[in-house]
Parts: C-alpha cells; structure tokens; sequence
C-alpha cells in the first residue's frame, strides 16, 4: 500500500503561483511513477502531469505545458507540482497518484494508477 497526502492549495490571483507536495508513505516511493490530476465542478477528472520514478522522464497536459513542472524528491519520498501563471480556468481539486513503475515510464491514463491522495483545492480568482 502507498498512502498519499497532498498539500499546498489555496487561493490565489490570476498570474499567481503554488506550488503542491505530495508525500508518499508506505511502499518503496523510489518504485512508483507520480502524476498529477485535477477535477474541476461540473468536469470530469483530467490528466495534468506524470514524473517517472526516477524523475527522467516527464509529460504534461497541453493545456499546462511551460506553465507548469513536475519534480520528486526520491530522499523525501515527495513529488511535487510547481505551478506558475496561474489561471482561473486552473481551479480544480488536485490529486497526486501513483503506479508501480518497472519501466521508467511516464502515463497520463487515470485508470493506470492504484494509490491516490484525497485532494488539495485550487482555487484562481480573476
């Protein structure tokens, strides 16, 4: 099992940055592949960012590309998502997941993923 706690929502001005942490517990973090989803009210979950484990590789959604960066702290046991001009079209609950990963391998499919978080809130105001 891999628990997940994500942090560092809140509310901020369009143009604005955060950034959100996910820490991992339980199995070995190093193992695991990470990404990052959001859900806006009203919209279906959708794919924002995935890390492979061992951080070489990274994809993103095109609606985040250059504003956007994924990282992890293999040491920390953390991923984190550094997200900078900010819109409120943005504005979603964000959750970190993960999957065992034996590839190096990155994915933006949801259904890929066994562990999730329970979410941290984004809000930007215009």
């Amino acid at each position: 099992q891999v628990q997940l706690v994500e942090s560092g929502g809140g509310l901020v001005q369009a143009g604005g940055s955060l950034r959100l942490s996910c820490a991992a517990s339980g199995r070995t973090f190093s193992s695991y592949a990470m990404g990052w989803f959001r859900q806006a009210p009203g919209k279906d979950r959708e794919f924002v960012a995935a890390i492979s484990w061992s951080g070489r590789a990274t994809y993103y959604a095109d609606s985040v590309k250059g504003r956007f960066t994924i990282s992890r702290d293999n040491a920390k046991n953390t991923v984190y998502l550094q997200m900078n001009s900010l819109k409120p079209e943005d504005t979603a609950v964000y959750y970190c997941a993960a999957h065992l990963d034996l590839y190096d391998r990155v994915t933006s499919y949801s259904q890929d993923y066994d562990y999730w978080g329970q979410g941290t809130q984004v809000t930007v105001s215009s």
